[in-house]
């Protein structure tokens, strides 16, 4: 049976506890009282930490305030600090001024990132400055400037509207040489902490002649210089570990967010791909407007691991989860009158949702006091918790889903990703009839790009319906400029009439299913009449499809699997040799990989592999790779990119207001 190997996730949280509990492995066994300190964070710091550890672990942990590094703050004198911020000069110039004032007790230095020596002599000046010197405990860089957001998901930086990482900051003409590439520096330094945190050195691939490439070679160099000091490289003692469980090494393979831009802008129908499309999932986070009680409710989704309709489900199409939900509200009123009883007898009455969330919090901590009579009331308390927040969740979504046709939406992408003629003749024929029904100007915008990406060519006559179409709706036309400039100069989306490789969405579809019969009742809030009971087949993303490519040992690989990237882009129908078409990359490697030696590394299919997107990434990619890891049986899949962007978000990211070049 094949040895688990820890997620990111668990090995980031691991880094920021030992961190904390100032720079010490934690004892479980909590027998040991921990040190009270304040956490003193930038805004970075608070993006990694957040969606990792909740207010009630920071305590435990001994946080008894964590502060901005920013803000105002009053001298502690008697209380360590622990400080965990960016190495920038603006920071190193507010922590000099920490120093010089002596404001805490002791202070422990923690860069999310290495900090430059001149940053480093700034600091130790202050020190002296304010006379202390003996009160710096600690300045270590800690190689975490990456987000995880589920075990096998991270990002290098949270999504803003103004983010330097965008897929077009990195195409656009108007980003000069020195910006592209610093932004191409720090993806490579954000993917080394994540080769450092996961404790692998890995091979690295990636298709020749774009961003990517230049990302792989600047990563390369790094690893080789970390591994050039056998005796203090962040890999000696990882790397001994990790022999131990595998047999094979590490995959990283590094896309390009132009290999694919269709799945961007796809309608969804999974619950998470979904909650990120129509609710603005964000850091693990939702939320959700309550007009009746006209407030705001925000839900953390996936906290600490105990929500189990969330594990099993957030990849699933939506009426699963909706069934799901169902199924564990039925099993939950079979408990009511138990919850009443044990409130009755200790005298806590109340229905509201505060009332419940306060006892909770009580029970848990006073439960071996109360007796056993009362020990399954916090956990009933617990469930109901969870099934309010996915009812109310997974409502919203409905009462979207109905409002804006987003079952029928994905249903006719699904047929215009497999290239099916009929979804294709549907657009051409019926694109003013169709669309009238429509509010969404950006799923108007969707659908039609979409139908333009994935058609061989498009006509004169079919290109000037959709352009009317969107002047009629008063929608901006650029977007579909950009793409037709972007298909006519690489001829993206495009397949030579003679090609005979594999389709980039083959065997995407769907399916119709018997569901909801439960759902129907008078008892639930789930009116499903009017929405399609859709299942999307399984297939693999153009991405997916990359990877399975390059983890295929060579003798099995045929043109069918062999997906180049000039293949995805409607290059040579010919399929060139693989090896050929993509980029190899081994740091443990003295000199140049001959032909024999990436041969020789294809032989045996690697069991842990990571891909990283650059230019942005989303739920449903990641979702399909997770799918593709368990039908094959890995031992581990990660995905990663520069910054998750949801379809409205990549919409505005190919609009003229930020496209003046169009």
């Amino acid at each position: 049976m094949p040895v688990e190997l820890e997620s990111i996730r668990t090995r980031q949280i691991v880094a920021l506890r030992t961190m904390i509990n100032l720079n010490e492995s934690v004892v479980s066994s909590g027998v040991k009282e921990p040190v009270w300190k304040i956490l003193i964070l930038d805004k970075t710091g608070q993006d990694i930490i957040s969606p990792l550890l909740p207010v009630k672990q920071l305590r435990d942990l001994g946080v008894t305030l964590h502060l901005m590094l920013g803000n105002r703050r009053e001298p502690l004198t008697d209380v360590p600090a622990v400080y965990f911020v960016s190495p920038t000069d603006e920071n190193i110039d507010l922590m000099s001024e920490d120093l010089k004032k002596a404001m805490y007790d002791s202070f422990f230095c923690n860069f999310i990132s290495p900090l430059a020596r001149p940053r480093l002599e700034s600091l130790a000046s202050a020190a002296v400055h304010g006379g202390a010197v003996s009160q710096v405990q600690k300045v270590v860089d800690q190689y975490l400037n990456f987000i995880s957001l589920e075990d096998d998901l991270f990002v290098l930086h949270r999504y803003n509207e103004n983010s330097l990482f965008s897929y077009y900051s990195m195409n656009s003409p108007g980003t000069s040489d020195v910006a592209v590439n610093s932004m191409l520096e720090s993806i490579a330094d954000g993917l080394f902490a994540v080769c450092a945190t996961m404790g692998i050195v890995p091979i690295i691939r990636c298709p020749k002649g774009n961003a990517a490439e230049m990302v792989a070679k600047k990563l390369d160099q790094k690893l080789r210089d970390n591994l050039r000091d056998s005796r203090n490289n962040l890999f000696t003692m990882d790397g001994v570990r990790m022999g131990h469980m595998q047999t094979t090494r590490p995959l990283l393979v590094i896309g390009d967010r132009g290999a694919d831009l269709a799945t961007m802008l796809h309608h969804t129908w999974t619950y998470q791909a979904l909650m990120h499309d129509v609710l603005e999932l964000d850091q693990n986070r939702v939320t959700i407007n309550n007009v009746t009680a006209g407030k705001k409710k925000e839900y953390d989704m996936g906290t600490g691991g105990t929500d189990k309709l969330w594990n099993n489900h957030k990849g699933s199409a939506f009426p699963t989860v909706a069934e799901a939900v169902q199924e564990d509200l039925d099993a939950y009123r079979s408990s009511e009158e138990e919850i009443k009883r044990l409130k009755q007898a200790m005298g806590m009455s109340g229905e509201n949702d505060a009332a419940d969330e306060a006892m909770t919090s009580l029970l848990a901590d006073t439960t071996a006091k109360l007796g056993s009579t009362v020990t399954s009331l916090p956990q009933l308390l617990e469930a109901k918790r969870l099934i309010d927040l996915h009812t109310n969740v997974a409502t919203t979504l409905l009462d979207v889903i109905k409002e804006r046709k987003l079952d029928v939406l994905f249903e006719l992408e699904q047929k215009l990703l497999q290239h099916s003629q009929l979804g294709i003749h549907y657009i051409s024929t019926s694109t003013c009839l169709y669309f009238q029904n429509l509010r969404s100007a950006k799923d108007v915008l969707r659908v039609l790009i979409i139908a333009f990406l994935c058609q061989d060519t498009v006509s004169q006559n079919s290109y000037d319906q959709m352009m009317n179409l969107l002047r009629e709706r008063g929608i901006e036309e650029s977007a579909l400029k950009h793409v037709q400039k972007l298909k006519s100069i690489s001829q993206l989306g495009s397949r030579a009439a003679n090609s005979t490789h594999t389709e980039e969405h083959q065997g995407a579809g769907t399916k119709t299913i018997s569901m909801f019969g439960k759902l129907l009742s008078h008892s639930s809030k789930f009116v499903m009449e009017g929405v399609k009971n859709l299942v999307p087949k399984e297939h693999n993303l153009p991405l997916t499809k990359m990877i399975d490519s390059l983890n295929t040992p060579p003798s099995s690989t045929g043109i069918s699997s062999a997906v180049g990237i000039n293949q995805m882009i409607g290059g040579s129908s010919q399929a060139p040799d693989i090896d050929d078409t993509y980029c190899f990359f081994d740091p443990k490697l003295m000199h140049q990989p001959t032909k024999e030696t990436i041969t020789s590394a294809r032989q045996q299919p690697a069991q842990d592999i990571v891909l990283f997107v650059v230019g942005g990434g989303n739920y449903v990619e990641y979702q399909n790779l997770v799918d593709y890891g368990k039908r094959k049986n890995l031992m581990r899949v990660t995905y990663g990119c520069t910054e998750l962007v949801n379809p409205s978000q990549f919409c505005d990211q190919v609009r003229p207001r930020i496209l003046p070049f169009l």
